[in-house]
């Protein structure tokens, strides 16, 4: 006999069966709700799912509805709340080209990232900075993004030489003053005057007091990192007669910082350095570096490094990292790298290129390839010429479905066991493969 019903089921209980006091539903509690909606943006695959077909236009105006949503959210009184609404743009922006919507909005976006970069804390200043980067991103180089700078540009500067701020918001706004600045600066006087900044704040790890075992780390490192890549990006857009003079001062002084005990700034170091070499000898064929036994000599240490106070996985790293840049320094060679996104191909061939390929891949994460297939201005900056168009049949005949993928991979991995299997047994007759 089935058990009646308790009554009052719908209401809530605390623990022991107590009913509990529920407070009412409030305006953070709304804006809370409404992030929960932009989970998928984090993934631009999650757009293209294999399932039945979908109104394009009608899911388009649902997602405008959304973020316009998040705008007026980071206007909100809660930090927690116009952070968490800045962090759910920086993924739409990141996964989702939205220029027309952006435009309609740009001063009001302006207006909130420079709010929250001035007033806020650490975490909303970082999110802030994120977020002004991807927007300069969206618009590209022209009129709107320049306006987009002039304000913000002063407040990113402000904080990066702020002693006082956090080092997590210097580092952020120091890598945000240096991708706004190579997106959208024409003015020659004005990329001079960002790199000067960025140079004051990296060149303090030259004056650092040196001990027997080189350069100490302080808890500035990081924000010395983000300062040195930031320089090292717009220095590949610099007039070459600059760019002379920027080697000539720097060119005897980082190889300082390959002796630092921080792993990612041994890495930029040697990295710029790479870079540097290969301006050099595009101005110069005949260029001459002094020092170069002494270089050579300390590359081929950290390629080697096999220290055992050092982790195994920091180890490889730098190995790997200083391979190449050895290679570069002594025998002027980029080891060819090959980036895939939908139909196309790049193939990164140079220094100059894999920088600014890490750079923007850092601030797009998993929306890079998207970007690279759709984005005018990264499609320039990597000359790919226009966006390739493809018809809706085409499309169908790339896509695979879902159950196609499994069938393939599960092939591969038996296909796969089996050689591995076959190469481990001991009682494999070897002389057959000769």
């Amino acid at each position: 006999m089935p058990k009646p019903k308790k009554r009052g089921g719908n209401h809530q209980r605390g623990a022991g069966g107590q009913p509990r006091n529920v407070q009412p539903f409030s305006d953070e509690d709304a804006s809370i709700e409404t992030m929960s909606h932009c989970s998928g943006f984090s993934d631009p695959a999650s757009f293209t799912e294999d399932g039945p077909e979908v109104d394009e236009e009608a899911t388009q105006e649902d997602l405008e509805y959304k973020l316009k949503g998040f705008i007026d959210l980071t206007l909100d009184k809660s930090a927690k709340t116009r952070q968490a609404a800045l962090e759910s743009l920086k993924s739409a922006f990141a996964s989702k080209i939205l220029y027309e919507f952006i435009m309609e909005r740009r001063m009001t976006l302006t207006d909130s990232i420079e709010r929250c970069i001035k007033k806020g804390k650490s975490d909303e200043q970082c999110a802030a900075a994120g977020l002004a980067c991807l927007l300069c991103v969206q618009m590209g180089s022209g009129i709107e993004s320049e306006e987009i700078f002039k304000t913000l540009g002063p407040v990113l500067k402000k904080i990066v030489c702020d002693g006082t701020a956090s080092i997590q918001a210097r580092q952020a706004c120091a890598t945000c003053l240096g991708i706004c600045c190579f997106i959208v600066t024409d003015d020659i006087t004005e990329l001079y005057s960002t790199m000067e900044c960025l140079e004051n704040i990296f060149m303090k790890a030259y004056q650092r007091d040196r001990d027997t075992n080189g350069v100490s780390s302080t808890h500035n490192t990081v924000l010395h990192v983000s300062a040195l890549l930031a320089w090292t990006l717009l220095l590949t857009i610099c007039p070459m007669n600059e760019v002379k003079k920027k080697i000539e001062m720097h060119l005897h002084k980082l190889p300082s910082l390959l002796s630092c005990d921080d792993l990612n700034m041994r890495i930029a170091a040697g990295e710029t350095l790479a870079l540097l070499f290969e301006l050099a000898r595009e101005t110069d064929s005949d260029f001459f570096y002094e020092d170069m036994d002494l270089l050579t000599e300390k590359l081929r240490a950290l390629a080697t490094d096999g220290n055992k106070h050092r982790a195994k996985v920091d180890k490889r790293k730098q190995r790997s990292v200083f391979r190449d840049v050895l290679r570069a320094v002594e025998e002027r060679d980029f080891p060819t790298e090959m980036v895939k996104f939908g139909p196309e191909r790049m193939y990164i061939d140079c220094w100059v290129k894999k920088q600014t390929y890490e750079t923007f891949k850092e601030i797009l994460g998993s929306g890079m390839q998207y970007h690279l297939q759709s984005n005018d201005f990264l499609r320039n900056v990597f000359e790919l010429g226009p966006p390739v168009m493809l018809d809706a049949a085409t499309l169908k005949t790339m896509k695979i479905s879902r159950f196609e993928r499994h069938l393939y991979n599960s092939a591969a991995f038996k296909a796969r066991t089996k050689a591995r299997s076959k190469c481990r047994d001991k009682r494999a007759d070897v002389g057959e493969f000769f």
